[in-house]
């Protein structure tokens, strides 16, 4: 399928190609990205089931990663610097290792190459799943209806970002909620094998108040990404990129030229 992109600025440098995290979209990297295009020709994309790119019932690693590859060729891009936050940083992974002749340098941020727990998104999978869109009149009234089960503001309204109001006035899920409700136990899944291996040049930026990536996952890093350099960054969580924007772009920018 023909992904969605958004171009965010530095035409003319090397390529960045941005992949966002489960829920999330291009939309979430506009600023990152805007920073990041003073070293990079930075290109944020939908992944399929989110934001403005097409609907699938199939959500597996590999359909999403033949889906970026799909959107190289059809941009006429050989080798990019690759940058995936959570479920893209896992899709980037693959990408890395399977197909390393199109990855120049690798950025992950907050996530690790292994399985995670069966409950991660439960509530806010269950809130949004429970919501009755012909009942609410505005965003805030989601953000509240998922306050039971989502007790972080941000997250509320980062969930809500998902919803938009069609031509007929009335509100709808941007995303196929369906399509990634069925698909998260496979997306909670360690997406390389054994074997997988990609020796190029590899950043891990970690939140230093997430749990996303642990002192213990450092060994796995290493054995499927012999080159990696892990950076965390104390002061932030799962997103960096926004918590503390200024460290991240120095870090992608300046630090991993």
């Amino acid at each position: 399928m023909q992904l969605f992109h958004r171009d965010l600025g530095g035409a003319g440098r090397p390529p960045l190609v941005i992949l966002h995290g489960i829920l999330g979209s291009s939309r979430n990297w506009q600023t990152a990205g805007r920073d990041l295009a003073g070293w990079y020709h930075v290109v944020a994309l939908d992944l399929r089931n989110h934001g403005q790119s097409p609907h699938a019932e199939e959500m597996t690693f590999e359909a999403m990663a033949d889906d970026v590859l799909a959107w190289l060729d059809a941009q006429g891009l050989g080798r990019v610097t690759l940058l995936g936050h959570s479920l893209g940083g896992k899709v980037a992974m693959l990408i890395a290792c399977r197909h390393p002749d199109r990855v120049e340098k690798l950025i992950v941020v907050d996530i690790a190459p292994k399985e995670y727990r069966g409950d991660a998104h439960r509530g806010e999978f269950e809130a949004m799943a429970e919501l009755d869109l012909g009942r609410i009149h505005s965003r805030l009234e989601a953000e509240q209806s998922f306050a039971a089960k989502v007790p972080e503001m941000a997250m509320r309204k980062f969930l809500a970002t998902n919803l938009e109001r069609g031509t007929d006035g009335k509100w709808r899920w941007q995303i196929d909620l369906a399509a990634l409700i069925a698909s998260r136990p496979g997306l909670l899944k360690n997406p390389l094998r054994p074997e997988d291996r990609y020796a190029g040049p590899a950043l891990f930026i970690t939140g230093g108040r997430s749990a996303y990536v642990r002192s213990e996952d450092q060994a796995a890093i290493k054995l499927h990404f012999p080159a990696a350099k892990v950076d965390p960054i104390p002061e932030s969580g799962h997103n960096p990129h926004m918590e503390a924007r200024a460290v991240f772009v120095r870090l992608v920018g300046r630090e991993f030229p």
